[in-house]
């Protein structure tokens, strides 16, 4: 395993444009921060974004956790860029040849985005304890540990998105029409929901078939938290409106998403098993 860690670590570090696109990743994920300056004086209104309670415990998991799983299409490059580059430098071709297996190359690549997603996890856990520490209204241990499970559902939902690149730049082998399908497959996905919704018979519900695409199944681990905040809340209330969604993450939901992890290692590895390299 080590063997196979240290394999794409080196190709990592000698490709110069995935560093950039991984810096400036961490760097958004730390601009999370600047959040906290946001203020709006206007006469008699004043508006302080950190006062709203974004950065209390426990809330502030989940906040951190939706706006940091926007920035993961820069990683998302980064592993679609490496794989087409396997089959454009042919490196894939030479690691075969020095000995690796199919199955121990597409290993090293599945441990490349479990050190990436375990790294941003981890990213998302320190920068949201620092700025909770200082901003929140409530310290207390037992408030501090609530709702840890939205970091789960993070790292889930990067391991997943990523699963389904490296399938789609091992498929394609180029990585702007492997970003581009992504694209696509999302677009795919809003098309067919909508199709249900219209013509779907009464005895299938259009929202638990679209509970199960992948890009969806993903999206739906960390939902919007705007509707948790008291603001938002109050806001609802004056208008006459009741909110009622339920923003939890879901077992269910991590159970669809964890499936489709192993549909796209199955995918990967048959793809590579069938084809002359």
């Amino acid at each position: 395993m080590k063997r196979l860690f240290l394999i794409e670590f080196e190709k990592l570090r000698a490709n110069h444009s995935s560093r950039i696109l991984i810096g400036a990743y961490f760097i958004l994920l730390t601009s999370i921060a600047l959040i906290a300056a946001i203020k709006f004086d206007i006469g008699p209104i004043k508006f302080h974004l950190a006062e709203q309670g974004i950065f209390n415990f426990p809330y502030i998991w989940h906040f951190n956790a939706y706006i940091g799983a926007w920035f993961k299409i820069f990683l998302a490059v980064v592993i679609v860029s490496m794989t087409a580059n396997e089959y454009s430098n042919k490196t894939i071709k030479q690691n075969l040849i020095d000995g690796l297996s199919k199955r121990e190359f597409l290993h090293s690549k599945w441990m490349m985005i479990f050190s990436l997603a375990s790294i941003s996890t981890l990213f998302i856990f320190v920068v949201s304890l620092i700025l909770g520490l200082i901003y929140s209204n409530y310290n207390e241990f037992s408030i501090i540990t609530q709702d840890l499970e939205y970091l789960v559902a993070y790292f889930i939902k990067l391991m997943a998105f990523f699963g389904f690149c490296l399938f789609l730049g091992t498929a394609i082998k180029r990585s702007a029409f492997a970003l581009g399908f992504l694209g696509i497959w999302q677009m795919f996905e809003g098309f067919c929901y909508g199709m249900l919704k219209w013509k779907s018979p009464e005895w299938l519900n259009a929202e638990d078939v679209y509970r199960i695409f992948p890009l969806n199944a993903m999206s739906n681990l960390v939902r919007e938290p705007f509707s948790r905040l008291s603001a938002v809340r109050n806001l609802a209330d004056q208008v006459g409106e009741q909110i009622t969604k339920n923003t939890d993450v879901q077992l269910l939901d991590m159970l669809i998403v964890s499936a489709w992890c192993y549909i796209f290692y199955a995918l990967t590895y048959r793809l590579l098993k069938r084809r002359d390299l």
